[in-house]
């Protein structure tokens, strides 16, 4: 498998793990507490991957915007929101792109969301499109593997430092609500949490002011 985080990598990657339980993994957690505290909207999901958020949120009546670089994750994302009816996948609009070169529109989310995304280059500048895509009185939130995390010591390409991204937002114009380390459980086969282990998350939750 490609090194870098690249379109290759990440192609790869779904190709191994599709039909393994990953695309009925359950929606991650700490997106799932912060939007269950506000009103649908318009919702944006980058890098989507097998769409388990994507779903949860249109199952929940957003509008989702769902961005991934791999095909294949969008296939099997198509596929798992196609199971849950009409309603919810017709909530779903699927875009196929990189996100290091891909523009969202400016000010045009009320949720911005993101799980575990390793750009190839230009984290800052990917992390700085997403806010600028919050609308005013929207809502960030970003999830990436924590330095702590033991499961991933051998990827420090990986690690989102909470704190840093926190410092990129203009605090005149956001409220961080949130900017630490969480656990969850580790997730076992068809998104149960068999293995009994623990995960520790990077957790950005921010509210845009202005």
């Amino acid at each position: 498998m490609s090194e870098a985080f690249d379109e290759h990598y990440w192609q790869e990657h779904y190709r191994a793990h599709g039909g393994a339980g990953g695309g009925e993994a359950p929606p991650n957690p700490h997106l799932v507490a912060a939007a269950e505290q506000l009103a649908p909207g318009r919702a944006l999901d980058a890098g989507c991957g097998h769409g388990a958020e994507a779903g949860w949120l249109a199952a929940a009546g957003w509008e989702v915007t769902a961005v991934d670089i791999s095909a294949a994750a969008l296939e099997e994302a198509r596929e798992r929101t196609r199971d849950g009816g009409a309603e919810i996948a017709d909530r779903i609009t699927w875009v196929r792109a990189d996100l290091t070169e891909w523009t969202p529109a400016a000010d045009a989310f009320d949720l911005v969301c993101t799980h575990y995304v390793h750009p190839a280059e230009g984290r800052d500048a990917l992390f700085a499109r997403l806010a600028a895509a919050v609308a005013p009185g929207g809502t960030l939130v970003l999830v990436g593997h924590h330095p702590g995390d033991p499961q991933h010591a051998a990827r420090a390409d990986a690690y989102l430092a909470p704190e840093e991204i926190a410092a990129l937002l203009d605090a005149d114009r956001w409220e961080i609500l949130a900017a630490e380390a969480r656990t969850r459980p580790v997730p076992g086969h068809r998104g149960e949490h068999g293995h009994g282990g623990m995960l520790t998350d990077a957790v950005l939750h921010a509210r845009r002011r202005i």
